[in-house]
């Protein structure tokens, strides 16, 4: 089995993401007087997510694949030893 590097990197940016995103929800108004009242840590905490999710969804994609050829190529090698022994 191999590991794609998808996988953990989009379960980290998720989880930092909602983290953000928490954060960003919880905390004082007063906090981002200085950035014209955008709340920064709710806006990148968003993208984190999405970024995050993007990676890990590629990455199961990629995953699913690898195991269907793989599956596939067992079969035709598991047909092809039961017909050779005949």
């Amino acid at each position: 089995m191999r590991l794609d590097i998808r996988l953990p990197l989009g379960l980290l940016f998720s989880i930092f993401g909602v983290l953000l995103i928490v954060f960003g929800m919880a905390s004082n108004k007063a906090l981002y007087e200085r950035s014209l009242n955008v709340n920064i840590n709710l806006w990148w905490g968003l993208v984190m997510l999405v970024f995050g999710l993007a990676l890990f969804a590629l990455g199961a994609r990629s995953h699913r694949r690898l195991a269907k050829t793989a599956g596939s190529s067992d079969a035709l090698s598991l047909g092809k030893s039961a017909t050779e022994n005949k």
